[in-house]
């Protein structure tokens, strides 16, 4: 019986197996570590800044219940989805704004953003027939709203690829009505 020997090159060796693993967990890793391309916020994501009427180590303002909320958006058969929302204490009473938007079964729809108070009713602060999504909600502790949004320079633009970042505030003007100032900035391409 004649043995039969395997070249050096054919053989594998430790060297070979720790560089397969590594491959390995750099793989695994980036898929881990990997987010959606849609830049979806959990629902509920609390605000980037301190919200007005709240100081470090006191408790977090009521929200509105927003089940409850009739927002004005014309979802056909399709539910309604918030993508965000902050509270706050404003004038003495709690208010949530919320970012919210019909949960169609493909595709990004726009969203609106609505200030709800404590009696459920909703205002308006930015309709979603503008077509932004928004990816940040705040109020600051001068009782403003602050947000930042994805949106569209022309129709032309497709709907997957955004080419606009757009800074939103709104402040309050008499009467109980909110003023809305935006500055749209191209996206820059990678």
């Amino acid at each position: 019986m004649t043995e039969r020997r395997i070249p050096g090159h054919a053989r594998s060796g430790l060297k070979h197996w720790v560089l397969v693993a590594a491959g390995c967990a750099a793989v695994v890793g980036g898929a881990l570590g990997a987010t959606s391309a849609t830049g979806a916020v959990t629902a509920g994501q609390p605000a980037a800044e301190p919200t007005a009427g709240s100081a470090a180590g006191t408790a977090a303002p009521p929200e509105a219940d927003l089940s409850k909320a009739d927002l004005p958006l014309d979802c056909g058969p399709f539910p309604v989805a918030v993508s965000l929302r902050t509270a706050a204490v404003l004038g003495g009473a709690p208010v949530t704004v919320a970012a919210a938007h019909c949960q169609a079964d493909m595709g990004t729809p726009p969203d609106g953003v609505f200030l709800v108070g404590p009696d459920g009713s909703p205002a308006v602060l930015l309709p979603d027939t503008e077509g932004l999504t928004v990816t940040e909600l705040a109020i600051r502790s001068d009782g403003s709203i602050r947000g930042r949004a994805r949106g569209y320079s022309s129709p032309d633009v497709p709907r997957f690829a955004p080419d606009l970042e757009v800074e939103l505030s709104w402040k309050r003007a008499g009467g109980g009505a909110w003023t809305k100032t935006e500055t749209a900035t191209p996206v820059r391409g990678s």
